[in-house]
């Protein structure tokens, strides 16, 4: 993935695409899906999108200038940490998965943190489940060392000079959008003194179209652009970081941000549809996505019609049987024992799919493997609007990057350092506190993630790229746009937009108000709890893609209008 040269003049290609798809082979006539919000975004040299149109155009510059797509990633991922501070940032986590183009291969990078050396079963003694917010709720930032080790292994750039417009937008400030304000208003109940002060001041959001500026994250990134991985886990900045956590009662210590590693793993793929999906494996959730593709294919869901109530309650009741595999089992598999290889069985999961019930809906859902004695997960699948950001490039030479990073909840833990200006993430939440479960807290152990891009080739070269935000409907939401995709002929902008379902806990099951009204009474009638939620909004998620086109090579990329997300190609 390393460098090549720049071509000559290149031209931005904006170009609309709401042509109507090919008719579904199963149907008699052709299906017309209604214009989308936004064009598709097509071009032959690079694409680039991201949560934040300033994000992207940093990426975009970087494709222009000779950089490639790690470069590229580095770059928006680093001004996102700025520009979406309740979601993401120095104080979160990271995934990513590498296509690299010369090699046909596909690498997978862990970036999540651990718990500390303090996280004993001491520590918690006495409560219930495991804190949500504060300082007990925050894990090792492993963002920053993702991209440092992502750069060093396949990027041309330098950490300095990518970082340098997110530093710029820190210290100098950058415009305040009606979004922004909405989810600081929203979001910022459980933030400390310092976090109001920045983000809440006098109890309201800064204004739309003010400047905000963070001088203190400025600081920060410069250690890290000058120094690298040293300048946030060793010296000044993992010093003031885990103190302040260590007298609210935490279990960082310095040498928990010293110990601190990214690490290389093999993605776990499958496939469907004519294709090869790469996920991460566990600790992450990306093995619940692919149980739901592999167990998508014992169903005929093509003939059953795009967002009928039976396709709809198909994937629903698939959901349910991933989901108890994954409260189960996942956990981080260099602590614990997690059945891989039996949870991914074709056999097994066909097993699985044939439980299905198309005349009625399943309000509990048992694990499939045999658990002596039984164990679930003592987390609720939340209402979370999803506090993460997604991003995606892919170059001139064919290397494509899936890349995800997030605070998990809004404003993560709550609590911003005000030195250094970093918001700190919640992650050390998805730990569970039984003590026979795989992902029961212990000290140096990865806590389960819902974080899980996804990749796709097609006979061993790139297909797309796709991912979203959602916490627990990453892998709903990335299953229906691949079916909107490939199965039901959408642009990659209408099967973005396309609306959307999201199974809860139980027979909960959010729809979108886009669903026509007689396909969610039908699904009232299977025993589904249906949740109407009007408008475009994060409760789905915010997926971007990047797709090569099949036949001439040329590269359409799309952004979800439920952030503020957007695309650009040249």
């Amino acid at each position: 993935m390393r460098a090549g040269s720049l071509p000559g003049a290149l031209a931005l290609l904006l170009i609309g695409g709401c042509s109507p798809p090919p008719a579904d082979e199963a149907s008699s006539a052709p299906v017309f899906f209604p214009p989308t919000n936004r064009p598709d975004v097509r071009g032959t040299q690079g694409a680039v999108a991201s949560d934040h149109p300033l994000a992207t155009e940093a990426g975009m510059a970087v494709l222009r200038d000779g950089g490639n797509a790690m470069d590229a990633v580095i770059a928006m991922a680093g001004v996102l940490a700025v520009t979406r501070p309740h979601m993401n940032g120095v104080g979160g986590d990271a995934f990513a998965l590498v296509y690299e183009a010369e090699t046909g291969e596909v690498h997978a990078l862990n970036g999540s943190g651990r718990a500390g050396v303090a996280a004993t079963p001491e520590l918690f003694q006495g409560m219930e489940a495991f804190p949500e917010k504060g300082a007990l709720s925050v894990s090792v930032p492993g963002a920053v060392a993702a991209w440092i080790d992502a750069l060093d292994r396949f990027g041309t750039r330098s950490i300095g000079a990518l970082l340098a417009p997110a530093i710029r937008y820190a210290r100098e400030g950058f415009p305040v959008s009606s979004r922004l304000a909405s989810d600081f208003r929203s979001q910022g109940g459980d933030l400390n003194e310092p976090g109001r002060a920045l983000y809440l001041p006098g109890g309201d959001p800064p204004p739309v179209g003010s400047l905000l500026r963070n001088e203190a994250l400025a600081e920060t990134l410069e250690r890290v652009a000058t120094q690298g991985k040293a300048g946030f886990y060793n010296g000044p900045v993992a010093e003031t970081l885990s103190a302040y956590l260590e007298a609210q009662g935490g279990h960082l210590r310095p040498q928990d941000f010293r110990n601190h590693t990214s690490n290389w793993v093999q993605p776990l793929s499958v496939q469907y549809l004519e294709h090869t999906f790469y996920v991460m494996p566990p600790n992450t959730q990306g093995l619940a996505q692919l149980q739901m593709l592999a167990m998508a294919k014992s169903h005929d869901i093509n003939v059953l019609g795009h967002n009928t109530s039976s396709y709809l309650h198909t994937l629903v009741e698939l959901k349910k049987l991933a989901f108890a595999d994954r409260d189960r089992w996942l956990a981080d598999p260099d602590r614990a024992r997690v059945p891989v290889e039996a949870l991914t069985d074709a056999g097994y999961l066909a097993d699985r799919a044939a439980q299905v019930r198309m005349d009625r809906a399943a309000d509990s859902v048992m694990p499939g493997l045999e658990s002596d004695p039984p164990v679930g997960s003592d987390r609720a699948q939340g209402d979370d609007s999803g506090d993460t950001v997604y991003l995606t490039a892919v170059d001139q030479w064919g290397n494509a990057v899936s890349w995800i990073q997030s605070l998990y909840a809004g404003f993560g833990s709550g609590l911003l350092e005000p030195t250094t200006g970093v918001m700190l993430q919640n992650r050390a939440a998805l730990f569970t506190l039984q003590e026979d479960h795989p992902n029961r807290v212990e000290p140096g152990k990865r806590p389960f993630h819902t974080l899980s891009p996804m990749l796709a080739l097609r006979d061993g070269a790139l297909a797309f790229t796709l991912g979203t935000p959602g916490g627990d409907s990453q892998p709903q939401s990335l299953l229906q746009i691949t079916n909107n995709l490939l199965l039901f002929g959408m642009t990659p902008q209408e099967a973005v937009e396309a609306p959307r379902f999201r199974s809860q806990s139980g027979l909960t099951l959010l729809l979108e108000d886009r669903i026509p009204s007689e396909v969610r009474e039908e699904l009232g009638l299977l025993g589904h709890q249906i949740r109407v939620v009007p408008g475009w909004t994060a409760t789905f998620g915010g997926a971007q893609m990047i797709r090569v086109e099949p036949g001439s090579g040329t590269l359409t990329a799309a952004a979800d209008p439920r952030r503020e997300a957007y695309a650009l190609a040249y």
